[in-house]
């Protein structure tokens, strides 16, 4: 390893990033500890004050979990960067003499498995302890156990496929590989977002129809009011893992379908399901899925031109103790840096996703043309998963995907001049 400034700008980095992070947990958690004392009026009739304080006490426990696992994460790759041990294993595959992609892949993926096994007991933690404590968790261990390994051999796979290309295309097209491995990046997404609805997601869970018939009936006529005809609507068996509840739009083309927890169906009216459904289709009309996929081809082929600039920057290999610059080290240690430096691009990601939520809901209030269902849809949202309903505004804007759910419950009544949502007639 040898000490200079890069090196120095690299770990600045690495520190701001993790002292930034660290401010807008703290900052959160002083926050609600502040505003969370009392019940907003909205929620009155869904939450207590026992339900308040279990709630402030979730948010509160998940916070300071979730530092110590990015601590202990960061250690770990420090410790993988700074140590030696990269150097040694880039060193194996050249006294091995393995071919150039089969030493790429090793490099790559020994690091990624120390990773996912130091991540091991935090993901059981998270699980067995604070969703079990909090009565979420409906997990079991043997459970658990089948989808950490299906989710790593699925994840060995795709990586494996991805990185040996663009390995292939960096040797045959030195100068262009960048714009090649940026089509091709996009092509596999492409072709992930058909094939994950109906190959891979089935691997996790079992999806079916709609079973409440008069419930299915209803979704039918709302979608012919919608002027879609998107057969792929199911519920999901996400009760065999959580009680969490929620919903979600996947796939494309003629894989395209809206999944509906069956958590959610279970604890929600139909008004409120229908809701729900009507926000995830206002994302189909409104081609979010398109869209998202076009920033983000935009932003991998800016990436990867500036990381095709740095590949041959000797200085880069030198600084972490490499005495050879294989271009598959040159692409870990970029993307490291990478991933650091997005951490401040990510209230410009988080401020998009919030702007399509919100366009997202107007839709569906311009579709049921009433409020009612999808302001006490929200709030038994987030009364039923404990929502943090008190989150900073810097927080949010770092790390919030959602308008927070007091937000969305204003924005929709200002749509509509509603002082007060109507009172659901409570019918399944």
């Amino acid at each position: 390893m040898e000490i200079n400034t890069l090196l120095i700008v690299f770990l600045g980095i690495y520190f701001l990033e993790y002292s930034i992070s660290l401010w807008l947990e703290v900052l959160n958690r002083r926050h609600l500890r502040e505003q969370g004392t009392q019940v907003p009026e909205a929620f009155s009739e869904f939450i207590d004050q026992e339900k308040l304080a279990r709630s402030v006490a979730y948010t509160l426990e998940n916070s300071r979990f979730g530092v110590l696992q990015e601590t202990w994460g960061g250690v770990v790759l420090l410790a993988l960067l700074l140590s030696g041990f990269l150097p040694f294993l880039e060193h194996l595959t050249r006294e091995w003499q393995w071919p150039f992609i089969l030493s790429g892949l090793f490099f790559m993926i020994i690091p990624g498995l120390i990773s996912s096994f130091v991540g091991l007991p935090f993901d059981y933690y998270h699980t067995f302890v604070i969703e079990q404590k909090y009565g979420f968790n409906k997990s079991t261990l043997k459970v658990w156990i089948m989808d950490q390994v299906k989710g790593g051999i699925i994840s060995l796979i795709l990586f494996s496929l991805i990185f040996s290309i663009i390995l292939w295309m960096i040797r045959s097209f030195p100068n262009t590989w960048w714009l090649w491995g940026c089509l091709t990046i996009s092509g596999i997404q492409l072709l992930m977002g058909v094939l994950y609805p109906v190959l891979i997601a089935p691997l996790f869970n079992k999806f079916e129809p709609i079973r409440d018939q008069d419930l299915a009936a209803k979704i039918s006529r709302l979608m012919e009011e919608a002027g879609i005809r998107l057969k792929g609507l199911f519920q999901m068996d996400a009760g065999k893992r959580s009680r969490h509840t929620n919903a979600y739009f996947t796939g494309l083309g003629r894989s395209k379908r809206i999944v509906l927890f069956d958590t959610l169906i279970e604890k929600h009216p139909h008004e409120e399901v229908l809701a729900v459904l009507a926000h995830e289709i206002g994302h189909y009309k409104k081609k979010h899925i398109w869209k998202q996929f076009f920033f983000f081809g935009i932003s991998t082929i800016i990436a990867f031109y500036v990381f095709s600039l740095l590949l041959d920057w000797p200085l880069l290999y030198r600084t972490f103790g490499f005495e050879t610059s294989p271009a598959y080290v040159g692409l870990f240690l970029l993307g490291i840096l990478g991933q650091k430096m997005g951490f401040f691009a990510a209230p410009l990601y988080s401020a998009l996703s919030r702007r399509y939520e919100r366009q997202a809901d107007r839709f569906a209030l311009d579709l049921l043309q009433s409020p009612s269902g999808m302001i006490s849809g929200l709030k038994r949202l987030g009364a039923d998963n404990l929502s943090n309903l008190f989150p900073h505004p810097w927080y949010v804007r770092f790390h919030y995907s959602h308008p927070p759910l007091l937000e969305r419950i204003k924005t929709l009544k200002e749509f509509t001049g509603t002082s007060a949502p109507r009172k659901e007639d409570g019918q399944r």
